[in-house]
């Protein structure tokens, strides 16, 4: 089975950085992980590299885990007690056209089978491992970027999906993740997730502000809905068009940035 990583162009603006941070968040540990996507991985890269220098100005403490080297065991070492998560890479959720739910490669990573062993060498790690095998901080914040399925979406290529399908990709995709510690999950299968990361390390808005206020915000066609897998979690969708499930978020809508920050 070969689950394509999204292949649309990912625009991060430079003026992203321009700001002075407003507050120091210097207690706070982000984790940056980029899986192999063959021939898009230094794009995914450069991504990255953007996001831990947004992270850095505003004095976190980044650990940057790349394809080639983005194995399980380094993802899963560093992950115990973050604050914060940066994934880009493969996804691999449900539902697909690849068969029945199973836990144990689903709604997690596509990560390097073996480190150093170019950029196509992929192994899913899905949410039974996530939950099993890691432990975030209180409050942590997971944002997953440029991923099939975790926003709702489809593979590049692909039929749109039903909304009730994307609406079960979001709520499983968050699952684990939720389960491991994190109190939101995000997704932004287009655009750039500049803005969470610097509304949640300099800001005080809640999670619902955060993900209302982005740039690729429309709340044209969004909508709420209760997850079904988590049962604290709320759901919130923002597709642009008609069937491009693009943005969610899943979790605790009404956590502050401030919160985020404090751990309570």
């Amino acid at each position: 089975m070969t689950v394509f990583a999204l292949v649309a162009t990912l625009v991060v603006g430079l003026s992203a950085i321009a700001d002075p941070p407003e507050t120091n968040a210097a207690s706070i540990k982000v984790v940056i992980v980029v899986g192999p996507v063959g021939s898009k991985t230094e794009e995914y890269r450069d991504s990255a590299r953007h996001y831990a220098s947004i992270a850095r100005g505003y004095g976190a403490s980044v650990v940057e885990i790349y394809s080639p080297n983005a194995t399980w065991t380094k993802v899963k070492s560093a992950l115990q007690g973050a604050n914060m998560l940066i994934y880009l890479g493969h996804g691999n959720g449900y539902p697909s056209p690849y068969g029945s739910f199973q836990k144990y490669t689903k709604d997690g990573f596509g990560l390097n089978a073996t480190a150093g062993n170019g950029n196509s060498n992929t192994k899913y790690w899905g949410e039974y491992y996530i939950d099993r095998d890691i432990q975030m901080a209180k409050n942590a914040v997971v944002l997953l970027n440029r991923l099939c399925y975790a926003s709702g979406n489809s593979e590049w290529g692909a039929a749109n999906p039903t909304k009730s399908t994307a609406i079960k990709r979001v709520d499983n995709y968050g699952a684990g993740f939720l389960r491991a510690g994190a109190r939101v999950v995000f997704a932004e299968a287009i655009g750039s997730i500049s803005h969470q990361i610097r509304q949640l390390l300099g800001g005080k808005a809640s999670m619902e502000g955060i993900f209302a206020s982005h740039p690729d915000s429309t709340e044209v066609r969004d909508f709420y809905v209760m997850s079904t897998r988590t049962s604290w979690a709320k759901i919130h969708m923002d597709p642009p068009r008609i069937g491009k499930y693009w943005r969610s978020v899943i979790g605790d809508l009404r956590m502050t940035a401030t919160e985020f920050r404090t751990g309570g």
